[in-house]
């Protein structure tokens, strides 16, 4: 993804590999206060392949509904267990969910700018990334949010990459 492109950009790729896989996404959204959501929801087809979003901006929220353990909301395990059950509510093959220190002060220890973003699902399986991003507040929050995205599209990609012969759309011959 170039560093030209804006969500929307992004969110218009991940609608075609989306569809031509037929997978459907979900997300999680702590720190980005549903700009990812927005942002998919805006896709051409969105109605086939978003399954929609949960926006826990509080800690009682992701630990009563996103059954997020105790203890800090701003780490890898609660950015793990928002996708993995954001992806079991909403009944989606792929999940991404983000948690994190938007500023302007530090939270659960963490500086402004820490961000855990968790993927699960197929393809791909689960993996999470820590971001340290800087920033006010609000480009935190929107590069966190561009990230996101980036990532649901190269797990898409990957899954169309998989899918055609050696050679296939690359220029290859075969």
């Amino acid at each position: 993804m170039s560093a030209q492109q804006t969500p929307d950009d992004i969110a218009a790729t991940i609608a075609e590999r989306a569809s031509a896989a037929g997978r459907t996404v979900a997300v999680a959204e702590s720190l980005t206060g549903g700009m990812v959501a927005s942002a998919l929801a805006r896709a051409e087809g969105a109605a086939e392949w978003f399954r929609g979003s949960i926006v826990a901006y509080s800690s009682e929220v992701k630990h009563d509904l996103l059954q997020v353990p105790e203890g800090p909301v701003v780490s890898e395990p609660a950015a793990r267990t928002m996708a993995g059950r954001v992806r079991e509510l909403l009944g989606a093959d792929l999940a991404v969910a983000l948690t994190g220190s938007g500023g302007p002060d530090p939270q659960d220890g963490q500086p402004p700018g820490t961000v855990y973003m968790a993927v699960a699902g197929e393809p791909g399986g689960e993996e999470v990334l820590r971001l340290d991003l800087e920033g006010e507040p609000a480009d935190i929050c929107g590069a966190a949010a561009k990230a996101a995205l980036e990532l649901i599209a190269a797990r898409l990609e990957t899954e169309q990459d998989s899918d055609q012969p050696v050679g296939a759309g690359r220029g290859g011959t075969g």
